[in-house]
């Protein structure tokens, strides 16, 4: 995963400028530390720090076409960038870079190519024939992109905040699935799926349809010319996956220079559940097995480091950011580069355990569609900036644009949670996949029941994460919240404490803005909240807090040992933090 910065519109274009940019482009030297480069065309600068991936030889960025008239410097995967260079084939190609592409398609269609991309990525592009400029973002926000506004008129685009944060007025994370073009000054969605508008499908659930679609996402996705390894918890998803890369690299181009035995990387406090297993599905799937283990104490060390790397104060990102910032560490200490992992399933076919309590398919669905539309500000932004923290690269086949529009074309009844019936939790993926003559997986593994990977790497993470918070953060801190934070006023000292660490790296008002607020259980928006009163009592993240439906929750906690919050002056604008997912998810 690569690291870009694109600033426009300078008043100041002095050599001091150029060093400036350098200097910020360097604070994402950790996301590309294989090479950087840097383009200026007159107050234009745009520059790139790369993690090669694909063509390690000749594909340093920033990118051209034939007479270099066109620039473009990009962090993301094009996997379908051979059947693109075929539509293109009156232009000539100077590299093997597969986001080479992007230059010449927008010489050849304009501004309206995004679409054709089939991929993750974040870009900037300079056309100097006119001084005009687009930057986009990938349809669900896998890759990480901010915009942001300078004094003197500037615009600035980057892959992480630290790039920017200095020296933008003001900052936002840059939507995905949009297109910003200096012509018109807007932004505008170039992603418009079937359901991005929450309607009901009707689609009647086909296991085979479901399994292919997810096959072509994995195998497009062993596209590498360095070492990859799957993340490997253990739950279903990441057993998935892992299954069928294992099944599909001894016939990709890839298993002739690297060979055909996966590597699956698992990691956890000692005796987790992921841990067990992880080690369980990587046996039967006769994968190379990489145990890693982390203590308590390590992972607080970790924290701040994780929090400046990761930009958010958000606790369900936090607590799983860090085992997996700590599990990145040593799989590129491994000299591995690449690595396949779970995130998104759990979103596109209702996992969560709190989906147990929807109340009809329509909500059901409803809840799914508000998911996926933020999963750029939790778990795709999770598993992009622990990864990239370390050079390390992290790609989500259930994230593929074909597999979300089959996945979510299926009529919801078929989701929804129906124990009378057998179907637990995800029963269309775990059917899909239930096959007697071929096993994927071992049964149990297969209807394993959902769990967190911030629960599942060992249950006393968590619980050594609130007791480290109410060790720092007093009941008079917190009782006076609403007056220090009044925006994203935090509830519990956990998130108070994150916050601190927070707004030390982040001070700007902008900075905190970034991040979504409003209560959750379970990881459920704050809209889901209502379908059952007893989660009011406990809005906690983790899967525990699904009360009744998972098999180790917290016991329930009584009305009268909850804090009472601080009442803020004026009725501060925190009170509608609730629905921050929602407004934000649903911008066109």
């Amino acid at each position: 995963m690569c690291g870009i910065l694109a600033v426009f519109g300078c008043v100041d274009n002095s050599q001091a400028k150029r060093s400036r940019i350098i200097e910020l482009s360097r604070r994402l030297r950790h996301r590309g530390p294989d090479w950087s480069g840097l383009h200026c065309h007159q107050d234009c600068y745009l520059a790139h720090q790369r993690l090669a991936i694909v063509d390690p030889a000749s594909g340093d960025q920033p990118l051209y076409n034939e007479d270099k008239s066109i620039i473009v410097t990009v962090n993301g995967e094009i996997y379908n960038h051979e059947e693109l260079r075929a539509k293109l084939k009156n232009h000539k190609f100077r590299t093997g870079s597969d986001c080479e592409v992007i230059a010449h398609l927008y010489e050849e269609y304009g501004e309206n190519f995004v679409d054709m991309l089939d991929g993750m990525f974040s870009f900037v592009l300079l056309d100097t024939r006119d001084k005009s400029f687009i930057a986009a973002r990938d349809a669900i926000g896998i890759t990480p992109l901010y915009m942001g506004w300078g004094l003197d008129g500037s615009i600035w685009f980057a892959s992480e905040m630290k790039a920017l944060s200095d020296d933008c007025e003001r900052f936002t994370s840059f939507l995905p699935g949009h297109i910003y073009s200096s012509k018109t000054g807007e932004l505008r969605r170039w992603y418009n799926p079937p359901w991005f508008a929450e309607n009901t499908p009707s689609t009647p659930y086909d296991p085979l349809v479901l399994r292919e679609a997810f096959e072509k996402a994995v195998k497009k996705r062993l596209m590498t010319d360095v070492p990859f390894g799957v993340l490997l918890s253990g739950g279903l998803d990441s057993s998935l996956v892992a299954s069928v890369a294992s099944r599909y690299l001894a016939e990709s181009e890839v298993a002739k220079q690297w060979g055909s035995q996966l590597h699956t990387f698992c990691i956890g406090l000692k005796g987790s559940p992921d841990l067990k297993a992880g080690r369980e599905v990587a046996d039967y799937l006769g994968t190379h097995h990489n145990e890693f283990t982390f203590t308590v104490q390590e992972g607080l060390d970790a924290l701040e480091e994780v929090i400046y790397h990761v930009e958010t104060y958000d606790v369900t990102t936090i607590r799983a950011s860090t085992p997996m910032f700590l599990m990145s560490r040593k799989i590129k200490s491994l000299g591995v580069k690449m690595v396949l992992s779970g995130e998104g399933s759990d979103e596109i076919l209702g996992g969560y355990l709190y989906f147990h309590k929807a109340p009809n398919k329509d909500e059901f669905h409803q809840e799914t569609c508000r998911k996926i539309k933020a999963l750029h500000l939790y778990d795709c932004l999770r598993a992009n900036k622990s990864t990239s923290a370390w050079g390390l690269e992290a790609r989500v086949p259930f994230l593929d644009k074909q597999f979300i529009n089959i996945a979510m074309d299926i009529d919801p009844e078929w989701k929804m949670i129906r124990p009378d019936l057998g179907r637990i939790e995800k029963w269309v993926l775990r059917n899909a996949f239930d096959d007697e003559q071929k096993p994927y997986l071992p049964k149990h593994i297969l209807y394993r029941q959902k769990e967190q990977f911030s629960d599942g790497v060992g249950y006393s993470w968590i619980d050594g994460l609130k007791d480290h918070a109410n060790a720092h953060v007093t009941d008079a801190m917190l009782a006076q919240a609403g007056y220090v934070y009044p925006e994203n006023t935090p509830p519990t000292k956990e998130a108070y404490y994150y916050r601190t660490i927070f707004e030390k790296f982040f001070p700007k008002n902008a900075a905190r803005s970034t991040v979504p607020g409003g209560p959750s259980v379970a990881c459920s928006t704050a809209k889901a909240m209502e379908w059952d009163a007893e989660w009011s009592k406990n809005p906690d993240p983790s899967g525990r807090a699904a009360l009744g439906v998972h098999a180790a929750a917290y016991e329930e906690v009584k009305p009268s040992a909850l804090p009472k919050s601080a009442t803020p002056l004026s009725d501060l604008p925190h009170k509608v933090q609730a629905g921050t997912i929602e407004s934000v998810a649903t911008v066109v």
